[in-house]
């Protein structure tokens, strides 16, 4: 068929049915993803992930929402640790349900089949390809800057850059997770290397005494819920990508180790450099500079590097394109995972018998991110990301809740304590009330009604099992054309 059978064992009703849903007998595996992520790379995959256009473009927003420097300082503190807590959160989930697909696969296992199902329909095909959009129209727009100097580039030249980027992408993780690995981590070494140069800048000016913009740092600062709420919201997209080591779980060497040594090492090394830079702008920039900005990074360079600051925009190109395959490579996963589930096509949840890759997943992420590229309609959807995410990291942490109180019995090699994701859960209430109380938009509406939508296909597709025979032909065509071969695995 070309919707796989759900599994009906509940793995979170037994230990033993824990472990069979993730553990695997010899005779019944039939083709697996390779183990090829340790401790470096998983470092790579969090920290270059996070680190995208992020930091180069949201503290002006950050200070615009905040009102000063010192209150923009401590909500930058506040993002990296409310980000800290919620990837110690997502490592226990990891280590007790050992399976790639992050929050689909916890709250499948957790809540049902019809949660997972809306979260899975909802990230495939709109926040991921969105996200990934996003980012590389991003790197587009640094990329060929140059080509276009004092003036605008154009969006065909900008899209076509897109474009592209997302299919080298494509080839670059379909071929080998080997290769993808090693894309992201050269690139994380070499954005590292970039935000330790605006790092060592801002200290040599403060050395000299710039620090103008610290004085009466808490002057003027926000107290409106609402608005707070927003700044939160510009401040954790650049944190975004603290929970992608959870989607590969099973191509990780040694989970149960890796997935909380990467965290603890990933998320404090980026939270201190977030810091480190914002000093470092507001150290070159006033306020009032930072805030008219159009690229605080940019701006920083001319300010600081004079001929040299073709480096800075270099750089954020280089760190965009890193985070770009970053949210392919966990992407990707989830596709597939959801597939394997089934709550995709049967065809996503194959991968290619030489390259062991989830290609056709992959493909799949590909063709929905350049749809949008060419469409240029998703700026609004990439706004409200946030809001999508955070609902759903509440409904996961909710269920690691559950977890604790309800089945602490469940082995665990990774424990965090239960105060930690009581926080994280009052966190995403928060914003996702926050700025809907304060500031009511029609686009809120919007989101809530597509991931709804999901509700018209699960019943037929996923609860029904209506699956038009026509379909069956369709994958059995693409399998031959794409030279992929199931990867069921059997509950029992």
């Amino acid at each position: 068929s070309t919707m796989r059978e759900r599994k009906t064992t509940d793995p979170l009703h037994s230990t033993d049915a824990l472990h069979s849903s993730t553990g695997l007998s010899q005779g019944k595996e039939k083709l697996r993803l390779k183990q090829e992520v340790g401790l470096i790379s998983g470092v790579s995959l969090i920290a270059g992930t996070m680190i995208g256009s992020g930091i180069f473009m949201s503290p002006e927003w950050v200070l615009h929402h905040m009102g000063n420097p010192a209150s923009s300082l401590l909500l930058w503190a506040a993002c990296g640790l409310l980000a800290m807590f919620g990837a110690l959160s997502y490592a226990e989930l990891g280590t007790i349900i050992k399976e790639s697909g992050g929050e689909y696969i916890y709250i499948l296992r957790i809540f049902g089949s019809f949660p997972a199902f809306l979260f899975a329909y909802t990230s495939v095909i709109l926040v991921r390809p969105a996200g990934l959009a996003a980012v590389c129209l991003s790197f587009a727009e640094y990329a060929i800057a140059p080509f276009y100097p004092g003036c605008s580039s154009p969006q065909v030249a900008i899209k076509c850059t897109a474009a592209a980027c997302i299919l080298i992408l494509t080839v670059i993780n379909c071929l080998n997770v080997r290769l993808a690995t090693s894309v992201m981590n050269i690139f994380t070494a070499a954005k590292l290397l970039a935000l330790f140069v605006i790092v060592v800048g801002g200290l040599v000016l403060l050395a000299k005494g710039q620090t103008q913009s610290f004085q009466n740092g808490f002057q003027g600062t926000t107290a409106g819920i609402g608005t707070v709420g927003v700044a939160f919201y510009q401040g954790l997209w650049s944190y975004d990508g603290w929970n992608n080591l959870n989607y590969v779980t099973e191509e990780l060497k040694k989970p149960e180790v890796t997935l909380p040594r990467a965290l603890m090492i990933a998320i404090p090394l980026v939270t201190c450099l977030y810091l480190l830079v914002n000093v470092s702008y507001l150290a070159a920039m006033t306020p009032s500079e930072l805030l008219s900005s159009g690229a605080v990074a940019v701006t920083w360079g001319d300010k600081v590097l004079g001929s040299w600051a073709w480096l800075i925009s270099l750089s954020v190109a280089l760190s965009t394109f890193g985070s770009s395959n970053g949210t392919f490579f966990s992407g990707g996963r989830v596709c597939y995972i959801a597939a394997r589930e089934g709550h995709m096509p049967d065809i996503l949840s194959m991968a290619h018998v030489r390259c062991l890759t989830p290609s056709p997943a992959l493909l799949f992420t590909s063709a929905m991110s350049l749809i949008m590229i060419i469409s240029g309609n998703f700026t609004s959807i990439v706004n409200f990301f946030s809001f999508m995410a955070w609902f759903f990291y509440g409904m996961t942490i909710s269920g690691l809740l559950y977890l604790k109180i309800k089945k602490p019995e469940l082995p665990r090699s990774y424990k965090v304590p239960i105060i930690i994701p009581i926080i994280v859960l009052m966190a995403a209430v928060y914003l996702v009330l926050a700025p809907i109380i304060d500031q009511p938009q029609i686009e809120i509406l919007y989101i809530v009604l597509f991931i709804f939508s999901g509700i018209i296909f699960y019943f037929p597709l996923v609860h029904f099992k209506y699956h038009p025979r026509f379909l069956q032909t369709v994958t059995l065509h693409l399998q031959l054309l794409l030279e992929v071969a199931p990867t069921t695995r059997d509950a029992n």
